[in-house]
C-alpha cells in the first residue's frame, strides 16, 4: 500500500491516524521527499504498513527529524522508570524528581530522544513537587486533551513521550500564565556552557 500526502506547513504533521473499521490500526514508515511545484510543500510517503490489533486509535506525532522506534528499541534503551513515564505516560511521585527544585543554567532536553524541550530561563519554583516551566522551545512539545477532558498532555514533538501536562490560569506571575508540570525523569539537563 502507498499513500501520498501533502503538507502545508514545513515543519510537521499534528498527528496521523489510519484505521480500518475492524479497529485495526497501522503503524506506517515516513519518507520526507522535496515537492518541487511549491517550495513551502513537503510530501510525505506512507508506505510498508505494519498493521496489529489495538482497542483505541493509534496517533503518531510526525515532524522532520521525528524519532520513531518501537516498544522493543524503547526497553532498551531507557531505564524501567524512564519506560513507564515516556511511554506509558507514568508519572513520578512529587517531590522525588532530581530537577524540582534545581535551577542551574542550560537547557532541558527529552530524556528519550535527545530533543531540547526548554530553558532553564523559563523554569520556575511552583510549588507543585515538579518541574515547572511557562514555556517550551518553539516546535518542541505536543499538546493533546487527556481522554478524560479534564488536562492536556504534554509530549515530546520529535518521539511523542510523555512529559507531563500543562495548567492555565493559575496566577503564577510568568509571562504566559501556564505551568507546564514536568516529569524530571522525561528530561536530561545540559549546564550552559560559559
Amino acid at each position: 500500500m502507498r499513500l501520498n500526502a501533502v503538507v502545508k506547513s514545513p515543519l510537521s504533521i499534528s498527528s496521523i491516524i489510519l484505521t480500518k473499521p475492524n479497529q485495526t490500526a497501522f503503524t506506517p514508515n515516513f519518507n520526507f521527499n522535496n515537492n518541487n511545484n511549491n517550495n513551502n510543500n513537503k510530501s510525505i510517503v506512507i508506505s510498508n504498513y505494519r498493521s496489529f490489533r489495538r482497542s483505541s486509535v493509534v496517533r503518531m506525532a510526525v515532524t522532520p527529524g521525528s524519532v520513531q522506534k518501537p516498544e522493543e528499541e524503547w526497553r532498551a534503551i531507557l531505564s524501567p522508570e524512564q519506560f513507564r513515564i515516556l511511554r506509558e505516560k507514568g508519572t513520578e511521585y512529587p517531590g522525588t524528581g532530581e530537577y524540582d527544585k534545581f535551577f542551574n543554567k542550560g537547557v532541558y532536553s527529552c530524556a528519550g530522544c535527545g530533543t531540547p524541550l526548554y530553558k532553564s530561563t523559563t523554569k520556575f519554583n511552583s510549588g507543585c513537587g515538579w518541574p515547572a516551566f511557562f514555556e517550551g522551545l518553539p516546535g518542541a512539545i505536543n499538546r493533546n486533551a487527556d481522554p478524560d477532558g479534564r488536562r492536556i498532555e504534554i509530549t515530546c514533538a520529535a518521539c511523542g513521550g510523555h512529559l507531563g501536562h500543562v495548567f492555565k490560569g493559575e496566577g503564577f506571575p510568568t509571562p504566559t500564565n501556564e505551568r507546564h508540570c514536568v516529569n524530571s525523569v522525561s528530561l536530561k539537563f545540559a549546564p550552559a556552557s560559559e
